[in-house]
């Protein structure tokens, strides 16, 4: 399947160069979306990707970079898994492969993806810029995803959830608190807020 790029925040005006999100070819982001496809169906079958032979023919070394990453699953056009990372701990390629065997398994939000639903499965990865602290002031929903920490509890959205529901930034605020288990007003009481972009890509 091809890769469609839709949106970049990442490359906007004013963006700090160290809070960019890697931008990839065409080439990487086929690799990547077939990486994806391909350990999503091992695993619906039972089995695992040999991750060893895919890091040997990667198309680039920018693949086995650290980066977070989400992989999210869209099933005739519904929301089917969504998991990712946002510290970058491992190479690209394989949070993506693990990330994406999550989404489509152990999304506690929905049952494990079955293999009669492989061929209507679209796959959208986003790949995140390091993390860094914001202000509430600062923060532009649809440009930035938001990550609310306090104690134990913690809360990611992606920027494309405030782009998709039209939230001011108020209303991203308090869903991230929402979403971390927090009140709604955590982010006025010390919650520890930190910003990213992200480069996001799908199968057409």
């Amino acid at each position: 399947m091809a890769a469609r790029a839709r949106t970049c925040p990442g490359k906007m005006p004013g963006v700090q160069e160290e809070r960019r999100p890697l931008a990839l070819s065409a080439s990487e982001q086929r690799f990547l979306l077939g990486l994806a496809r391909q350990a999503i169906a091992a695993a619906v079958s039972g089995g695992s990707l040999d991750l060893r032979a895919w890091g040997a023919r990667l198309p680039s070394e920018q693949l086995r970079q650290p980066s977070g990453a989400f992989v999210t699953l869209f099933h005739q056009g519904d929301l089917r898994g969504c998991v990712g990372s946002v510290t970058p701990v491992k190479p690209l390629f394989i949070t993506v492969a693990d990330c994406a065997v999550s989404a489509a398994l152990r999304d506690p939000r929905f049952l494990p993806l079955a293999s009669e639903e492989m061929p209507e499965l679209i796959i959208e990865i986003s790949l995140l810029s390091p993390l860094f602290p914001i202000r509430p002031e600062e923060l532009i929903p649809g440009a930035h995803g938001l990550v609310v920490t306090q104690g134990f509890f913690h809360g990611v959205l992606l920027p494309k959830v405030a782009a998709e529901r039209d939230w001011d930034r108020t209303q991203l605020l308090e869903e991230t608190c929402v979403k971390a288990g927090l009140e709604r007003d955590a982010w006025k009481k010390g919650a520890r807020l930190e910003a990213f972009t992200a480069f996001v890509f799908s199968e057409e």
